[in-house]
């Protein structure tokens, strides 16, 4: 009895020597290879890293994030199968992360990382390459956000519809589920940015994160703007009214009872200004018969628009506004009203409108422009003094160099606005002269209502 308890003894002891060897062993090995990788001496730290990952998986996390550093630089300084082994290898360690820390990897950015590498280096069918990025998109949209794999997903689509492997309505569809994921990030960054720029305006300090997030977040909305821009110009005539009304009007007269069709039917025909047709008011007409829907109340509303009849279009894009659902739709709903009221001179009501447009769409930055353009053009009757009065254009600059910092894609006119307001507004010697300072508080009256601050200059 005494000789087999000894002999458990003895076998935990060496058994615990064992685990501790080993979990030394891992640390030594990892110690040598992160200071290797973090020295960028890659070619070094390749051997030991893949080691530490075979035998040892499960030490570090840091483990898969040098080993991606080293083998995107094996792979960029390879070529033919030697290149086709360390890509074959990233991918491996790729899915080993998300296998083993599942919890600190993201499935959709991991599955998109996949499937831009086979992309980039051609590895695979078109048809294998779009699978490899729809698994990112339907396995977890969410974490699906590089701008470059969005564009790259939605590109094969249409080169698989060139070769006539896909139908021009499969194009349609993964144009607007791309266009959808694009906007909605476009929204996140730029809700981001927004909130910080007003801490901005304000006179606040930014702390370094915020320097960071205002950075970060004008980055993405530049890299999302250029991928719109591409998209629209694959996407190309494909979507012309040329190509549009010849593709419904052959299938209307045995779809006119199919909600779905008649919903993508007039979202496409509405987007691209192909109202003038007749099919246009025979497919409205018929869905909102079918089934009231923002789509068709404001489609409707083009027509009355159309016509004439400005009280009947307003009442049919307000239905629209009520029932839309979708953020970027119903932003450009509440434009349209907008610029409805802004046209006939109704300026608070037009302002309503379009900063119910930014609260839908956050990046809309043309909605800012226009409430820039018509605090401009009220100067003259919202200030009760000359210096007042051109006190405005200072608030009407604030609005345009919002919109260039929200939108990328109108940056460049929106800044230009902001300097040739700021132009008209007093200077430094006019300031001086009415004993007023920076940061003083000027309170601008009639439909503008607002306050705006005398800057540094």
């Amino acid at each position: 009895m005494k000789a087999r308890f000894i002999a458990l003894i003895t076998g935990a002891v060496l058994g615990s020597s064992v685990l501790s060897a080993q979990s030394n062993d891992c640390a030594t090995m990892a110690a040598l290879a992160y200071d290797d990788a973090k020295a960028k001496n890659y070619d070094a730290a390749y051997e030991p890293l893949m080691k530490v990952k075979e035998e040892c998986p499960k030490y570090s996390l840091a483990t898969f994030q040098y080993g991606e550093r080293v083998l995107d630089y094996k792979i960029e300084n390879s070529e033919g199968a030697e290149k086709e082994q360390y890509i074959q290898e990233l991918i491996n360690l790729w899915e080993e992360r998300l296998e083993l820390y599942p919890s600190k990897s993201s499935a959709g950015q991991i599955y998109a990382d996949i499937a831009q590498l086979k992309y980039d280096h051609k590895l695979g069918t078109k048809e294998e390459l779009y699978n490899a990025f729809d698994k990112a998109y339907t396995e977890d949209r969410e974490n699906f956000t590089s701008a470059k794999s969005l564009y790259a997903y939605f590109d094969l689509m249409v080169e698989m519809q060139d070769a006539g492997d896909r139908e021009l309505q499969d194009v349609f569809d993964s144009y607007d589920k791309v266009m959808e994921k694009i906007e909605e990030e476009e929204n996140d960054a730029a809700q981001r940015l927004a909130e910080i720029i007003k801490k901005q305006e304000a006179g606040e300090e930014l702390t370094a994160k915020e320097k960071k997030q205002v950075k970060y977040a004008e980055i993405n909305l530049n890299n999302y703007n250029a991928v719109k821009n591409a998209l629209n110009a694959k996407l190309g005539a494909r979507a012309d009214c040329d190509n549009l009304i010849p593709l419904y009007k052959k299938d209307f007269e045995a779809k006119k009872n199919d909600v779905n069709w008649l919903q993508n039917a007039n979202a496409r025909l509405s987007a691209k200004d192909c109202t003038e047709d007749p099919l246009f008011f025979q497919v409205s007409e018929a869905l909102h018969e079918l089934e009231p829907s923002a789509s068709s109340a404001y489609s409707l509303g083009q027509l009355a628009e159309a016509d004439g009849d400005r009280a009947k279009a307003l009442e049919y894009y307000n239905e629209a506004a009520q029932l839309e659902e979708d953020p970027s739709d119903k932003a450009r709903i509440f434009y349209r009203i907008a610029s409805n009221y802004k046209e006939r001179g109704s300026f608070s009501q037009a302002r309503n409108y379009y900063r119910k447009a930014i609260d839908a769409k956050p990046s809309l930055g043309n909605a800012y422009l226009q409430i820039a353009n018509m605090i401009a053009q009220s100067a003259n009757s919202c200030g009760d003094t000359t210096f007042n009065k051109r006190a405005v254009y200072w608030l009407a600059a604030d609005y345009a160099a919002r919109a260039a910092r929200v939108d990328p894609s109108i940056a460049s006119t929106a800044n230009q606005t902001a300097t040739a307001y700021r132009g008209r507004a007093p200077q430094k010697s006019d300031v001086f002269q009415e004993g007023r300072s920076a940061g003083e508080a000027i309170t601008i009256g009639c439909w503008i209502g607002e306050t705006v601050r005398i800057p540094q200059m």
